[in-house]
């Protein structure tokens, strides 16, 4: 059994056909199906199920495909850890959020970063806590920032930051004083999937509004241009609100809903690169 026979397997468990992982890694399908039958055989057991739209893997093939993927990771790990610099450098690519994205911390963090280490080449990708949780999972990021409660057994938490929600209003024909009616309101949010906009729909129904009219928008810039025109509220991180704003104003939400805890993440292995290390140590730097 070699390394390759393994990748192969995984290809068309992943593809859901021979023709289609032959492919996908670049080989001659005869080659392909050769290599599986060997590995059949050694075995002593059928991996897959043909039939004329592709394959489906057999209770034993689910069974042997878990263990060779790990087997599969951890040499990438291997590889990784021998060949990585000795010094933080090379491609690091980070999944965050738009209501950390905007907080004075992560900018600081962020500018300490490309300060003291140029040779990382930082990729920032944007996206719901969901899309960053199961990006990590499959690799596709080498961390993470998110929000919310999730299954963090295949995760490594790097930094934990507790932030107070608020409700915000434009300060416009609104008295500070006082809270805000939530029921005639509309309300600007996030894509679904944010927790932020969860708990604005959770807090609506808890006061009988089923079908509040809700403006989605995808940056906290426009969120914030957003309400301090007058169109909605929202709930938002008070870290992301800059005090000397007089546009705004910021209100107490319910205990329910009174702080979020974003998390950055890494997957739960033995490698963790020299970029994510500093990367990581910049973040708890300016969260102290």
């Amino acid at each position: 059994m070699e390394l390759t026979d393994l990748k192969v397997v995984m290809a068309i468990m992943e593809e859901g056909s021979i023709s289609r992982a032959a492919q996908r890694l670049d080989y001659v399908q005869s080659n392909v199906t050769a290599r599986v039958r060997k590995l059949e055989s050694e075995l002593g057991i059928q991996l897959f199920n043909r039939h004329p739209k592709g394959v489906t893997p057999t209770e034993k093939g689910l069974a042997f495909s878990k263990y060779a993927l790990d087997i599969i990771r951890m040499a990438e790990e291997a590889v990784m850890a021998v060949r990585e610099p000795d010094y933080p450098s090379g491609p690091l690519a980070i999944g965050i959020v738009e209501t950390f994205a905007s907080s004075d911390p992560f900018i600081k963090a962020l500018s300490e970063f490309q300060r003291h280490y140029p040779e990382v080449a930082l990729s920032l990708i944007n996206g719901t806590s969901p899309q960053n949780y199961e990006k990590v999972l499959n690799r596709q990021l080498d961390g993470a920032f998110f929000t919310g409660d999730f299954d963090m057994s295949l995760l490594e938490i790097e930094v934990e930051i507790r932030d107070k929600v608020v409700l915000l209003t434009a300060a416009e024909g609104q008295d500070s004083s006082e809270i805000p009616s939530i029921a005639n309101a509309a309300w600007v949010v996030f894509p679904k999937g944010c927790p932020f906009r969860t708990a604005s729909e959770e807090w609506l129904r808890s006061e009988g509004t089923l079908n509040a009219n809700l403006i989605e928008i995808s940056t906290m810039e426009m969120m914030l241009n957003c309400v301090q025109a007058g169109l909605g509220f929202a709930l938002v991180p008070e870290s992301v609100i800059s005090r000397a704003d007089n546009r705004l104003c910021v209100y107490p939400v319910p205990k329910r809903y009174q702080y979020a805890t974003t998390r950055l993440v890494r997957r739960r292995e033995q490698f963790r690169s020299k970029a994510f290390a500093a990367f990581a140590k910049c973040v708890k730097a300016e969260l102290r």
